[in-house]
């Protein structure tokens, strides 16, 4: 099987040329990296745009001298970008220091005026981070938190148990757009219209479901939506989109002489401007991947190129796997709605232990819960979670290939 070309969009080994990373050795290996739904390596613009900014331009804002100038345009530009990677306004874009600190942001500004019989919907599938800022509302306001199900077997959302969830009482439903643990793509738009429907509002985690498709919250009609740049090819910067209207509206937390202002009065101190320069150059790097008449348009043509590829190496990995005795695969299979991301275990050895024996083949691949603890508390897997495989834009076949020749080694090993 090879992977599918195009002319009009950069070819993988073009795009891992990019990559510094990927040029590191352990021993006689070459190092692959399928560590990326935890953090993916960063493209060399990315980390040169970044040292440009600290070099030639650093400063405060909103001062009457050129470097802060310089920086003002860096924030316009990041604005700017980051809205067209979600399909948002410059002006619906906040920045934090990650996407759980945004959301704690959020949920205490909206649940200051929320109270008892007040209720927020989240789901068994989501990262903590999606959960636990909604919990802290319960013992703090007095509100009611309700969980809808996954479906263990499949590792999807129970839809059924959604309609029964949401009510005239609820306030807010948190849903996670993808499942960073076992890679399950929900249907947030249906998730939205039903929340609209009895007037509530919305938050979507696309932590996980950014770096693969590409998000359109217009489409969605979601009212706020958070990601996570570093998991895009970025630096350690959250994002955070809203609504203009519903930013406006919130009683955000904030110092009385700072700018009430959207999307300002969001960004509680002075904000990460190097992050957040590196994080523009991370949506440019994706858009520069295409063609097309502007960067939306690039970064569609690009996500669209970059999902075939990723269902071409993900097919290769599962049915691998599946060939592999003491494998247990976990969420759903490739032909359903899903990430190149995949969770599995291998009989009785801890996933620590597959992880480190792949390492010392120079393939880095990711053990535990994800902080999905509710994941693997349904699926069985509380003590020792999973170990998790997830490929980027720069895996080959190649490394799949010798993914699974190592776990094959393992499994031969433990027999």
């Amino acid at each position: 099987m090879t992977m599918p070309s195009d002319r009009s969009v950069r070819s993988t080994l073009e795009i891992r040329a990019e990559f510094p990373a990927l040029e590191r050795r352990l021993g006689e290996h070459p190092v692959a990296y399928f560590d990326g739904p935890g953090g993916t390596q960063v493209p060399r613009a990315v980390a040169e745009s970044m040292v440009d900014y600290l070099y030639h331009h650093n400063a405060n804002t909103h001062w009457a001298f050129p470097t802060s100038a310089e920086t003002d345009a860096a924030m316009d530009h990041a604005r700017s970008a980051l809205a067209d990677f979600v399909n948002a306004a410059p002006d619906e874009i906040a920045f934090g220091a990650n996407m759980t600190t945004l959301t704690f942001h959020l949920a205490r500004a909206l649940g200051r005026g929320w109270g008892p019989g007040d209720e927020i919907v989240v789901t068994e599938l989501d990262h903590h981070a999606n959960v636990a800022p909604w919990h802290a509302l319960a013992s703090e306001h007095g509100v009611t938190v309700r969980m809808v199900r996954m479906h263990p077997e499949s590792g999807e959302l129970d839809l059924e148990d959604l309609d029964r969830q949401v009510t005239e009482r609820t306030r807010l439903v948190a849903i996670g757009a993808a499942s960073n643990a076992l890679g399950t793509i929900s249907d947030v738009a249906r998730v939205v219209r039903l929340a609209h429907i009895v007037g509530a509002q919305t938050f979507v985690d696309a932590v996980h479901f950014a770096p693969h498709r590409l998000v359109d919250v217009r489409a969605w009609d979601c009212d706020f939506l958070a990601c996570s740049a570093y998991k895009f090819y970025g630096p350690h910067v959250g994002v955070l989109y809203g609504k203009r209207d519903a930013l406006a509206a919130l009683d955000v937390p904030k110092l009385q002489p700072a700018p009430d202002t959207v999307p300002d009065r969001l960004e509680t101190g002075t904000k990460n401007h190097e992050g957040i320069v590196g994080s523009a150059a991370a949506v440019d790097f994706l858009a520069g991947l295409a063609d097309g008449a502007n960067r939306r348009e690039r970064l569609q043509a690009a996500f669209e190129a970059l999902h075939v590829r990723g269902s071409v190496l993900l097919e290769r990995l599962w049915r691998g796997l599946e060939e592999i005795p003491s494998v247990r695969l976990f969420g759903p299979p490739p032909e359903r709605p899903r990430t190149p991301t995949v969770s599995f275990t291998m009989g009785r050895l801890p996933a620590a232990d597959v992880s480190s024996r792949l390492a010392a083949r120079g393939i880095f691949v990711s053990h535990g819960d994800f902080y999905a603890s509710t994941v693997a508390e349904r699926l069985g897997q509380a003590r020792d979670g999973f170990v998790r495989i997830g490929c980027a834009c720069y895996s080959t076949e190649e490394e799949i290939d010798r993914l699974l020749n190592g776990l094959r080694a393992i499994a031969r090993k433990a027999t």
